[in-house]
């Protein structure tokens, strides 16, 4: 029997890379970022896509920063989140990066996915109640600029999470705060992602189906993280 998000009880979408392609935007204000700190430093390997897909994609802000550092053996001060951008310590890189998102987001808007749109509008018309459950704290700004701010029932984001102390992915977290404000068991919703960080959050959470959604990660890693099944477009499995 195909698979189909109209069969469960809610369906918990990851928003950048899932519902938007504001992956891209964020992959290229990472990739700004990093690339002109190492620069700064020298003799450090530049930052590349892969980089992203290993150690920052769909984790919370802070975390990648410190993730990825630590693959070149930079530690730097944690900072607080108060940090200016131009502040060398892991917020103050978080910020930098976030600085950056905002003003490529601002020039260049966002447009959803065809396909995410298309499935969207066919779990109102079967009345299934769905949430975002991102780590960005831009997530309310992104589903304003794709007009998707009025499409959810719960929006659980980076700003959520820290209010109520949930921990980011890969941990389960966010993904079962939103099924339990949503009043369903895990094991009735589904976890859409499309980072590893995000699948293997799902899987840890025993949802009763994780779907990946392959925007560059790789099917296969998708799969080895815990992804029931993967598609490439979330058209797939709205018939």
């Amino acid at each position: 029997m195909p698979v189909t998000l109209d069969t469960y009880a809610a369906v918990l979408f990851d928003l950048d890379g899932v519902l938007t392609p504001t992956a891209e935007v964020h992959m290229r204000a990472w990739d700004e970022m990093f690339n002109q700190f190492l620069a700064e430093r020298g003799g450090q390997q530049p930052y590349t896509d892969a980089d992203y897909f290993a150690h920052v994609d769909g984790k919370p802000r802070y975390d990648g920063v410190r993730d990825m550092l630590a693959t070149r053996d930079i530690t730097l001060p944690e900072g607080t989140p108060d940090d200016p951008p131009e502040a060398e310590t892991v917020c103050g890189l978080g910020n930098r990066k976030n600085a950056l998102f905002s003003a490529i987001l601002e020039t260049d808007g966002v447009q959803p996915y065809p396909g995410s749109v298309h499935a969207l509008d066919r779990l109102r018309e079967r009345s299934v109640p769905v949430a975002v459950v991102s780590s960005s704290r831009n997530a309310p700004a992104v589903l304003a600029a794709a007009g998707l701010e009025e499409r959810f029932d719960v929006v659980v984001d980076g700003a959520v999470a820290a209010a109520d102390g949930l921990a980011g992915k890969p941990a389960p977290d966010t993904f079962v705060a939103a099924a339990q404000r949503l009043g369903v068991a895990p094991g009735e919703a589904v976890v859409v992602e499309d980072a590893v960080s995000g699948v293997a959050a799902g899987r840890a959470g025993s949802f009763g189906l994780v779907v990946g959604v392959d925007r560059g990660v790789g099917e296969r890693a998708l799969l080895d993280a815990g992804a029931d099944v993967v598609v490439s477009d979330l058209a797939e499995l709205t018939p």
